[in-house]
């Protein structure tokens, strides 16, 4: 049994006859006579009662047509669910994420995403970002908001910039470099240091060791963190000084002064990272709207 007998049985149904259907289906009548003749056999029974004029069905062919029509109705939406797949309509998408990091306009990009694709199971993981590179390779997320890829996650992850982060010196209130409102690095080259794991985030731990080698002293670190939540309590709690992207949580610790640094070198890249072997319709859909967003998608800057 095929869908096209299934067609032609309700083709005639609907007509009350072979020379409809045949008008209908654009086939010979007799194609059809044959194809349904060879249905009833199939099945054992007869389904029409036949004169010169009309075809009559049997108790039997009014259920078959019913069921017919909720088969092809079920092929007609699975058709529709593969298309709409295909052109990125529909389909789960997971989007990993790192909550220092996503501004107020992530929940924005999420929000207009599931305007646009109401059909799509999206789902928001918070990872850091050696934890989505990973994901990504596994095929466990779709995209992943992060820091720039480290060298050996290159060959398998592709990226693009959304944005460059300014990296502030993060300082009590009552510190004397914080009163110039700009500050050089070399001006705490003797403090204490409360510094992000490399392992959670290598990309900003280089980047600070890098930002105070240039400027001529190594960091003499006191603490490292997991978290920058974590980082801004240290500093409160007297532990040392801290250099991280800004954001606008931060802002919202009134205790500390976040300022710029004078290094024109000071800020971290922020990219969009997805792996081209597990990459969908839906990714691609996704990462073209980010883009289209603007520049800055996921614009951290102060309020």
């Amino acid at each position: 049994m095929e869908l096209r007998h299934l067609r032609y049985l309700i083709a005639v149904a609907d007509h009350g006859s072979f020379t409809g259907a045949a008008q209908r289906v654009h086939i010979a009548q007799s194609a059809i006579s044959e194809q349904l003749a060879d249905l009833e056999h199939e099945l054992g029974i007869p389904l029409f009662t036949r004169t010169s004029r009309k075809a009559t069905f049997t108790p039997a062919g009014n259920l078959f047509v019913e069921e017919a029509r909720r088969v092809l109705a079920a092929a007609d939406h699975a058709v529709e669910v593969a298309q709409r797949a295909h052109r990125g309509k529909m389909g789960a998408l997971r989007i990993g994420f790192f909550g220092g990091a996503t501004g107020v306009s992530f929940p924005r990009l999420i929000r207009l995403f599931r305007k646009k694709h109401p059909d799509v199971q999206l789902s928001l993981a918070e990872m850091n970002s050696s934890e989505q590179w990973q994901a990504l390779i596994k095929g466990e997320i779709h995209v992943g908001f992060t820091r720039r890829l480290e060298p050996e996650f290159r060959s398998e992850l592709k990226s693009e910039l959304i944005q460059q982060d300014p990296i502030v010196a993060v300082l009590p209130k009552n510190h004397p470099a914080a009163a110039s409102g700009i500050v050089d690095l070399l001006d705490l080259a003797g403090e204490s240091f409360v510094i992000s794991s490399r392992e959670i985030s290598p990309a900003l731990y280089d980047k600070v060791i890098e930002l105070c080698f240039e400027a001529g002293f190594s960091p003499r670190i006191g603490s490292i963190c997991t978290v920058w939540s974590t980082v801004i309590l240290m500093v409160q709690a007297g532990e040392g000084v801290a250099l991280m992207p800004l954001n606008r949580q931060q802002h919202r610790t009134r205790e500390l002064i976040f300022s710029p640094l004078k290094q024109k070198n000071a800020f971290i890249e922020f990219v969009m990272a997805w792996s081209p072997k597990n990459d969908t319709a839906l990714s691609r859909s996704f990462r073209e709207l980010a883009v289209t967003m603007g520049s800055s998608p996921l614009d951290l800057s102060p309020e």
